[in-house]
């Protein structure tokens, strides 16, 4: 498999290998290889062919061949998964493990061996543009998701993650500076990459902006003490594409291993470095054993027949399907209007320039095309039957649109964001109109109006919301009986919306981020800022400290039916620092169908001496269950999974203290359905 290192004897002829080089072969295994022909195609469609760095013919090196994700591969026209944010929504890391599988699967079919679709930034601020690239906005959930997404991809390629690090802000991605305390960032903004580390990740890619003055594709703290050193990390680092170097001799001191993907500072310039004396030879010597590790590492990875037929065939198109059923989060559902019950309904107006358009998200670097795609329209048709019938409006003429609502027996309306609201900023000006970050975070004002306008002409009203990251809805959200977030849900989410919609499926989603009422809950957030301080809190940590109500919380999700929690229980009430606690709880379900739940593990720090959060997740699991069905939840915590970083001593150190747990259905106050404490004892 993908996660093993290499054994002495390999690690051996590794470094031979690397001896029988030239400086110039050298330096060709850390700069772009793609042909400048290919380059001029790939300015108009990104990724239609790989990127390549590096191969040497005579020594039978293979090429590096990267192709980009997340959502899926950007090459050819494979399967598009839902976005990473609708797939942290589900809680899953098996899900989430096989999705790579498949990804890496389609990536080698397609003639890659790396995939760059491991993003794991933390959602600081909703507002950020390329939200739905991520997982979230907790680093232990972004660690448990991106991990498992490393392990899938890499049973068939090597894996990237990104972008590395404190990058969060999309508009002035190139020039901001980023200042931050060490304490910060080692507790909020890099245990996720840790964890991806520790999964065995191939490669990291550095970001393009600044953290504390210094350009991460440059920064010596990051890439070199932290990363190779303290983390031990064995794999490469490749620079973000084109501005991701700034100055090819710092970048390289710094532990910059690869250029991509074009030779602006490596290539020819970083040889007469060298040759000037202002590299070191040796520089180049380890950047190039990082690489070859990692191509011998993945030689035998993946052995057999690629089959293209298998791009976006039956079996991955169910796991897009499965997928997007278990990333919808029903948000509202007052007085049960969900499911809609199609024996006591003869018509359904159907709603929204979205509802008859399959939004399958961000049009930059993460951009999939598979072979179809199903809107919200043709999935509510497909599984309303023929005794129900469904009737389209845009909603532009609202007169019609009112009167179409007031002779329906249901309203189901499909708003949101796309392309041109949220995405990738490409700073060109034939494509600068789509994506970037956003200031605003509600609804445009005339999808505001429709539901407002409608939701006056019926009572069985369902919005249908689809975007990357949060939406404020505080005008009209007590006005619609019935809410779903649906993300970006890929080529099959149409299927899934109306599974949903109907009750074939019931909805197990629960938020990876924090939806608050108002702009003025949040953190400072400007997209043009040159400097920015990023403090210790963010997320529902921000809203438990300043005491806000969000409007819905961090791991909030309703269901069709009902759980209760009982039982907790925790086998030891007093561990030592070499010792492991056990938490247990059951769950039932009180209704009268299946469903799942994702239980929430939550530690709480209120006794320390030093500033900490309230609590912070630190476990989850989803559970399936019958009707009337019970079964136990476990969790297993060590004490240095609490530890806190001291910036003065430079060391991770453990608080001898009560911690209180609570084992809850999301991170509200209200839903912290069980609680109970343990000590961390002195040692002597």
């Amino acid at each position: 498999m993908g996660n093993n290192k290499l054994n002495p004897e390999q690690e051996r002829r590794v470094k031979e290998l690397v001896s029988k080089m030239s400086l110039k072969e050298k330096i060709r295994e850390m700069s772009p290889s793609t042909r400048i022909t290919r380059h001029g195609v790939m300015l108009f469609r990104y990724n239609y062919w790989t990127y390549d760095a590096g191969g040497n013919k005579r020594l039978g090196i293979p090429k590096l061949r990267f192709t980009d994700g997340p959502r899926g591969v950007c090459l050819g026209n494979s399967t598009c998964f839902p976005v990473s944010m609708a797939r942290g929504a589900s809680f899953d890391p098996l899900l989430e493990e096989r999705i790579g599988s498949a990804m890496g699967y389609e990536a080698r079919a397609q003639g890659a061996n790396f995939y760059g679709g491991v993003c794991i930034n933390l959602l600081r601020h909703p507002g950020w543009g390329r939200a739905q690239e991520t997982f979230g906005e907790d680093p232990y959930h972004l660690g448990i998701m991106g991990s498992a997404m490393v392990r899938g991809l890499q049973k068939h390629l090597m894996a990237c993650a990104k972008h590395y690090a404190c990058n969060s802000i999309e508009n002035s991605r190139f020039y901001v500076n980023v200042k931050i305390d060490e304490r910060t960032l080692r507790e909020v903004y890099l245990p996720h990459f840790k964890k991806c580390v520790e999964a065995g990740v191939a490669s990291i890619m550095s970001a393009y902006n600044r953290v504390n003055g210094e350009y991460c594709g440059q920064n010596y703290h990051l890439l070199t003490e932290i990363l190779k050193k303290e983390w031990g990390f064995d794999g490469f680092v490749i620079s973000d594409f084109l501005w991701g170097v700034r100055e090819g001799k710092s970048a390289v001191n710094a532990g910059l291993d690869i250029e991509m993907p074009i030779a602006r500072f490596y290539g020819r310039n970083l040889k007469r470095l060298v040759l000037k004396g202002e590299v070191k030879e040796e520089k180049i010597d380890e950047a190039v054993f990082r690489i070859l590790r990692q191509k011998q590492r993945f030689s035998k990875v993946g052995e057999g027949v690629y089959d293209k037929k298998k791009v976006a065939g039956e079996e991955h198109r169910r796991l897009a399907l499965e997928s997007a059923r278990k990333s919808i989060v029903l948000l509202r559902n007052e007085n049960n209007v969900l499911p809609l019950n199609r024996d006591k309904l003869k018509k359904i107006a159907v709603f929204g320039k979205l509802a008859s358009w399959a939004n399958l998200g961000d049009i930059g670097s993460s951009r999939v095309r598979p072979p179809y795609s199903i809107s919200p329209l043709e999935g509510i048709k497909n599984k309303a039957g023929d005794k129900v019938q469904v009737i389209y409006s845009d909603g532009k003429d609202r007169g019609s649109a009112k009167a179409l609502a007031k002779d329906s027996d249901a309203v189901i309306m499909v708003v949101g964001l796309s392309a041109r609201d949220e995405g990738e900023y490409i700073p060109f000006p034939m494509v600068n109109k789509y994506g970037g970050d956003r200031l605003d975070l509600r609804l445009a004002q005339e999808d505001e109006e429709l539901i407002k306008d409608l939701a006056n002409e019926n009572k069985n009203c369902v919005v249908v919301l689809e975007g990357g990251s949060a939406i404020i809805m505080e005008e009209w959200k007590e006005r619609v009986p019935g809410i779903l977030m649906a993300w970006y849900p890929g080529m099959e989410g149409g299927n899934a919306i109306a599974e949903v919609i109907f009750g074939e499926l019931n909805p197990s989603g629960k938020l990876p981020i924090v939806f608050p009422k108002s702009l003025d809950q949040l953190p400072y957030f400007d997209n043009k800022v040159k400097e920015i301080e990023y403090g210790y809190y963010h997320g529902y940590r921000w809203f438990d400290k300043k005491g806000y109500e969000p409007a819905f919380a961090f791991g909030f999700g309703l269901s069709y039916t009902r759980y209760q929690y009982s039982n907790l229980r925790l086998d030891k009430r007093q561990i030592k620092r070499n010792e492991k606690i056990r938490i247990q709880a059951d769950i039932t379900n009180l209704g009268d169908r299946a469903g799942d739940e994702i239980v929430q593990l939550y530690v709480g720090f209120e006794n320390s001496k030093i500033d900490r959060a309230i609590k912070e997740l630190k476990g989850f699991v989803k559970i399936s269950l019958l009707a009337k069905e019970t079964k136990t939840v476990a969790f297993e915590l060590s004490p240095e999974e609490l530890a806190y970083y001291n910036p003065n001593s430079k060391s991770w150190e453990i608080e001898e203290m009560d911690y209180n747990v609570y084992v809850a259905s999301s991170s509200r106050k209200e839903d912290l359905k069980l609680k109970d404490s343990f000590k961390i004892l002195k040692e002597k």
